[in-house]
């Protein structure tokens, strides 16, 4: 036990404004939020209007947790499709093939963690590409699993 002040409930709201103010100085509501929904590759629909003349970012699941700076660095400005090639019991490149045969998607990135099974992802994507006979630019970031970017390439 010790001797404390009384309760001011003033000074608490005072410190959770103060605390909220440094905490979000950083920050704006705009850097977490998505432009679109649904973000699943399987749930996406192949036409939508957000497709048209976007900058796509096709990120593996993991990709958006490792690293620190993911909305600003890779989602900040673009369409955002997720998916887990091991998990998810699905081929991504045919969905693909078929979104960006059918839209104008202006660049396509892709964020993938250094571990085997996120391959799948950026040759679904590649592959997809390739089908759509389409020439779109498209970047791959790989993400180490100590949350570093490891590299970045084109495909």
């Amino acid at each position: 036990e010790r001797e404390a002040p009384a309760y001011d409930h003033q000074a608490v709201e005072r410190n959770k404004k103060q605390l909220k103010k440094a905490l979000t100085s950083d920050f704006t509501e705009s850097s977490f939020s998505l432009s679109q929904w649904p973000i699943q590759i399987k749930l996406a629909p192949i036409n939508a209007p957000y497709f048209s003349k976007c900058n796509l970012l096709i990120a593996a699941d993991c990709s958006g947790y490792a690293y620190g700076n993911f909305h600003r660095e890779f989602v900040d400005g673009k369409i955002t499709l997720i998916g887990c090639p091991k998990l998810d019991a699905v081929y991504y490149g045919d969905k693909l093939a078929s979104i960006f045969a059918s839209n104008d998607i202006r660049t396509v990135t892709v964020t993938r963690m250094e571990v085997p099974c996120c391959q799948g992802i950026e040759a679904a994507v590649a592959d997809a590409i390739r089908r759509s006979k389409k020439n779109i630019p498209c970047t791959v970031a790989t993400i180490g699993i100590n949350g570093e970017i490891l590299s970045s390439k084109s495909i």
